[in-house]
């Protein structure tokens, strides 16, 4: 049976993998992105919305369009992110913080409290909130990053438990090093705030986990249809890695 899956960060990276593994499985997908362009050159097998998860007042067109069209959602996955600002604490500026903790943790926010509320009333459902291996160890040089992740996993432990009553089970993801585009802009922004070269950081992202190799976006939206599936029934609450296992974070 087609499920209704939602998507917020969809149309590119990480989101865009976990849409397309979805599709794969023969559900229906709607996916939210602050990028025109990219929402543009989405799959028309998925209903791409621009939004930005910030915007109280466009995520609840999206998310109202979604529940009236669709008569709610079966899996809600909040995973619009950035990586925020790198150097040493002193040196960063507060609006840069506040930013990435409002693309993070405020989307975050504004996804589950609409999520919360179809799915408890649904009786059934899944909600997974992107984190990062970053939600789980204390990176230096990207402190609003990783404090906006440990947030996640915290906001998952309280929604799980929050909402398991209701037959709902809540899980976060927690990737390490993705290899693509995205991962190049933070090694490159981690070699300037370091004053290393980018294949020194690079060098140092591998040699950190023990398969020594990034993960990929396929692996990452592989661990999100596992844990949407009915061989997940009892796995609620948890910080689920796809890292390669990190062994140091510096």
């Amino acid at each position: 049976m087609s499920r209704r899956v939602v998507i917020t960060g969809g149309a590119s990276g990480l989101g865009l993998a976990m849409a397309e593994a979805f599709v794969a499985m023969g559900d229906q997908v709607a996916v939210c992105d602050a990028d025109p362009a990219a929402v543009a050159s989405v799959s028309p097998a998925i209903l791409a919305v621009v939004a930005d998860v910030t915007d109280e007042v466009a995520m609840s067109d999206f998310l109202g369009r979604i529940e009236a069209d669709w008569d709610g959602a079966d899996i809600v996955i909040s995973n619009a992110g950035i990586g925020g600002p790198a150097g040493p604490i002193e040196d960063l500026d507060f609006a840069d913080w506040q930013r990435c903790l409002s693309v993070n943790l405020d989307g975050a926010f504004l996804t589950c409290r609409w999520a919360a509320r179809v799915l408890k009333a649904q009786g059934a459902g899944v909600l997974l909130l992107t984190s990062s291996v970053s939600g789980l160890f204390g990176f230096p040089w990207r402190t609003p990053y990783v404090a906006a992740k440990w947030g996640i996993v915290g906001l998952t432990k309280a929604l799980a438990s929050e909402l398991g009553p209701y037959g709902v089970r809540v899980n976060a993801i927690c990737p390490g090093a993705v290899e693509g585009p995205r991962m190049d802009r933070v090694i490159a922004m981690e070699a300037q705030a370091q004053s290393r070269s980018e294949a020194d950081v690079r060098k140092g992202f591998t040699d950190g986990v023990a398969l020594r190799r990034f993960v990929t976006a396929d692996e990452v939206a592989a661990m999100a249809v596992f844990l949407a599936s009915p061989g997940a029934a009892s796995i609620s609450g948890q910080a689920m890695a796809v890292d390669g296992h990190t062994e140091r974070t510096t």
